[in-house]
């Protein structure tokens, strides 16, 4: 790590910089929690940007976080936990696991109180992004319409492409699950669900009525590219989905969304733009009818799985059926989907949404 260019992590709207230490570790110490030893430091605000309570017994910090995580701040025989408390001269209270409820952060002194808070939250800001997504937010693109325009598509690419390399009906989506993905999440506890659906709703009065106008986006999918850098050997061919008034407003939508998901610390900050598309063909699927794509790469643990892939030789494709066109349709909904689920209708569960109209 260079010391001119530290390492930023991104906390609650606050930036901190991991500064390279030496610090004696310990035994029992687990290996993946040698993170916490780096120091800590705001970079653009204070420290002290956390709320402190004084009582007649000092000073006291309290913070929610999903039970899951409650083992990354205890550590390996409680390491984790007494290495933070002997440190900052504080006490840190941690509800018993399986249960919700607050951490509570207690001191003689308020330094000590903010400085056992701050790495706490790089702490769980570091595991947290171990954890494999739970849930996406989406538009779902599966009318009538797209559904059979889709369909059309998979069956004429058989009967034009089938022997090209790789090429066979197993690796085309459902088409009940054609969907457009803003961003995808980590979804713990049914707390930060419901924080989610006020995060979309606060998007949708300050700016989603503006752009959309109080009415359903008219768009249409046309038009289809691949992910990757060689045409003979495809992964992902996805269907491109645009405004049908020509506009930009779908675009600017969904990354002003993402922006502020990305604030919140509820999305990673991956890219500073959606990539809309519409995934049609995924060898993934070849193996795996219920995979979903490079998303689908993690344990329940957060270990990652390796997944062998057969890509397929997609130039004919492209040539046949770059302008392909699938349908039109009417984007009303913004949807927090959940994965590995299926609702009554063969489509991803949704656990809240907003509507434009």
């Amino acid at each position: 790590m260079e010391v001119l260019r530290p390492q930023l992590i991104r906390i609650d709207g606050r930036n901190y910089r991991k500064n390279p230490v030496q610090e004696q570790t310990y035994q029992h110490e687990e290996d993946e929690e040698d993170f916490y030893q780096g120091s800590m430091e705001c970079a653009d605000e204070p420290c002290d940007a956390y709320e402190v309570e004084q009582t007649p017994q000092g000073f006291r910090s309290p913070l929610r976080a999903p039970s899951l995580l409650y083992k990354h701040i205890v550590g390996k025989r409680g390491d984790t936990r007494k290495k933070i408390e002997m440190e900052t001269k504080t006490s840190i209270s941690i509800p018993k696991p399986g249960q919700d409820g607050e951490i509570v952060i207690t001191g003689q002194h308020r330094n000590g109180v903010i400085s056992a808070r701050t790495r706490i939250d790089v702490l769980l800001d570091t595991f947290r992004r171990k954890q494999p997504f739970t849930h996406f937010l989406a538009f779902f693109l599966n009318e009538v319409e797209v559904q059979e325009g889709f369909l059309r598509f998979q069956e004429e690419v058989l009967v034009k492409c089938s022997m090209d390399h790789g090429v066979d009906s197993s690796i085309f989506q459902n088409p009940k699950k054609l969907h457009l993905t803003i961003g995808m999440l980590v979804l713990l506890s049914e707390e930060e669900i419901q924080q989610t659906c006020e995060m979309l709703q606060q998007c949708k009065e300050e700016f989603i009525n503006d752009i959309s106008g109080g009415k359903p986006l008219e768009v249409e999918m046309a038009g289809i590219e691949y992910m990757n850098d060689d045409p003979g050997m495809v992964d992902v061919l996805y269907a491109k989905v645009h405004m049908k008034d020509g506009s930009n407003r779908l675009q600017e939508l969904v990354d002003r969304v993402l922006e502020r998901f990305q604030a919140s610390g509820l999305i990673v900050k991956e890219w500073n733009s959606v990539k809309l598309h519409a995934t049609v063909m995924n060898t993934l699927f070849r193996k795996d009818p219920n995979a979903e794509g490079r998303y689908n790469l993690y344990t329940a643990d957060g270990k990652y799985i390796f997944k062998e892939r057969e890509s397929f030789d997609g130039r004919n494709i492209l040539k046949l059926f770059e302008n392909f066109y699938f349908g039109s349709l009417k984007l009303n909904s913004i949807h927090i989907s959940q994965r590995f689920t299926v609702d009554s209708f063969g489509n991803y569960a949704s656990c809240g949404q907003i509507d434009f109209s």
